[in-house]
């Protein structure tokens, strides 16, 4: 039997499993399983007739029942109490007027226009995670389970006597400033700038801020998982390996807590219940539908070695798949620290236009397609067959240099994309922001005509001259 505490201190499990001691597992996609007191995993069967320590069993299921087997994902959880006590559910008050799940003319906006943020404030008066996020933009609707949305958070507060819970799809959390402590019914996860977190739907998590400011983006997906990307000719190895995924390890706690309120975002709306207990009194699990984090330092780029410039995917760090093969609901993609050594080559990034909406973030440094103007915590947004690429500035500072290029290492920075099949449409506050960068065309009304014929060179000003008999035009 378990050794009670004194009734204002927390159990001796609580008090030891501190921040800077967590543990975790190992993989992506496996069955784990943990327990943070020993034997209270049930042996043999998920749902005995009395679990060990009088816990209840629960599962949480990230798919239908039917689904091909190796595409199921459940776990199941024992835990002190089971999820269901709680008062009924009501809309928040106040809510969050700037979350959207359903996007549609009524909610959000469409443009073709080229976008970017500048890095928005930290708020002055107190903010957690709840009430930072807003969404920027997105497509499709999680009432159909089909689409994504694309957030941003800024907050200086952590969540206190609550939890949140996303009925809508999963959150892949990118924090650009300040570490995000991250404690889920799994377990806890720190996380910091130059990591993401993935929490899949329905798990309920609480979100502390120990460097007080803290910002960032949200990518999230509905009717689907995030994945690895197949590797194809790349072979067994390269990009994000199963091994750097990180799992937690069970951790719980059983105080009374009345007044607990539980956030949950249904169909992009808030609404709230409460209970009398902590709903991370999980005291063990197990399953393959769990939250984990990733540090992208350990992403093993690839790269062109002799000429040319590769695709963008070639850095797919997770992907959520489309109904149709090869083309991503959502793909996310860094550009992380690596060398660049073609020859004879534009080494940035190529001038574009695609089928694919790209909206990019950066975490630190400066991106090298934009010499000037992209900030860390701003954004980018190019839309399907928006044309895009390096502004004036990168591009003349790159040809300038000749074709004879040494070999060099970017370093010091990494951006990263949201890059999907769907057109989004973009929120009307996001059009309407003052961090909205009304000046970002100019980056490329800079360039001029290199355009050069029988040695001549035609001016991008010429009307009627002719160019050897050749209208310039």
């Amino acid at each position: 039997m378990e050794k009670k505490s004194a009734p204002d201190q927390p159990p001796e499990h609580e008090r030891s499993a501190g921040w800077g001691d967590l543990e975790y597992q190992s993989g992506f996609g496996n069955h784990f399983s943990s327990e943070a007191i020993p034997g209270a995993l049930p042996r043999r069967q998920n749902s005995p007739l009395l679990c060990p320590f009088g816990l209840y069993a629960e599962q949480i299921s990230g798919t239908a029942f039917t689904v091909p087997r190796k595409l199921n994902q459940c776990s199941w959880l024992y835990r002190i109490k089971p999820s269901v006590t709680h008062e009924p559910f009501h809309p928040r008050v106040p809510g969050n007027g700037r979350l959207v799940s359903e996007f549609n003319q009524s909610t959000s906006s469409a443009t073709p226009t080229q976008l970017r943020w500048k890095p928005v404030d930290i708020p002055d008066s107190p903010v957690d995670f709840v009430d930072g996020l807003y969404t920027v933009c997105g497509a499709g609707s999680s009432f159909l389970r089909h689409g994504y949305a694309i957030h941003m958070y800024a907050a200086n507060k952590s969540m206190n006597g609550c939890a949140f819970c996303n009925a809508d799809g999963d959150f892949l959390i990118v924090p650009q400033q300040g570490r995000l402590l991250i404690t889920t019914e799994c377990g806890k996860l720190q996380v910091s700038p130059g990591e993401i977190v993935v929490i899949p739907q329905g798990f309920r998590f609480s979100v502390d801020l120990p460097d007080g400011p803290s910002r960032g983006y949200i990518a999230e997906i509905f009717g689907t998982h995030f994945q690895l990307p197949d590797l194809g000719p790349i072979g067994a190895n390269g990009l994000a390996a199963a091994r750097d995924f990180l799992v937690p390890s069970a951790w719980f706690e059983q105080m009374s807590h009345p007044g607990y309120t539980i956030v949950q975002k249904f169909g992009g709306e808030l609404f709230t219940a409460v209970q009398d207990f902590s709903p991370f009194n999980v005291v063990a699990w197990h399953g393959n539908y769990v939250p984990y984090k990733y540090d992208l330092s350990k992403f093993c780029p690839f790269n062109t070695v002799l000429f040319d410039h590769g695709d963008p995917s070639i850095n797919t760090v997770l992907t959520a798949s489309s109904d149709k093969a090869g083309v991503a609901l959502l793909d996310f993609v860094i550009f992380p620290p690596r060398w660049l050594v073609a020859e004879n080559t534009f080494r940035p990034p190529y001038y574009h236009r695609n089928c694919m909406s790209e909206f990019m973030g950066l975490i630190y440094g400066v991106y090298e397609a934009k010499a000037e103007g992209f900030l860390p915590g701003g954004a980018s947004l190019h839309s399907c067959m928006t044309p895009h690429g390096p502004d004036t500035r990168t591009y003349e500072g790159t040809t300038a240099c000749g074709t004879v290029i040494d070999p060099f290492k970017i370093s010091g920075t990494l951006a990263f994309m949201f890059e999907s099949s769907l057109i989004p449409r973009v929120c009307r506050w996001a059009l309407d922001s003052p961090y909205l960068d009304s000046n970002y065309y100019q980056c490329w009304i800079g360039l001029r005509s290199q355009f050069s014929y029988n040695g001549q060179t035609v001016s991008k000003n010429i009307d009627d001259e002719k160019v050897n008999g050749v209208d310039a035009q």
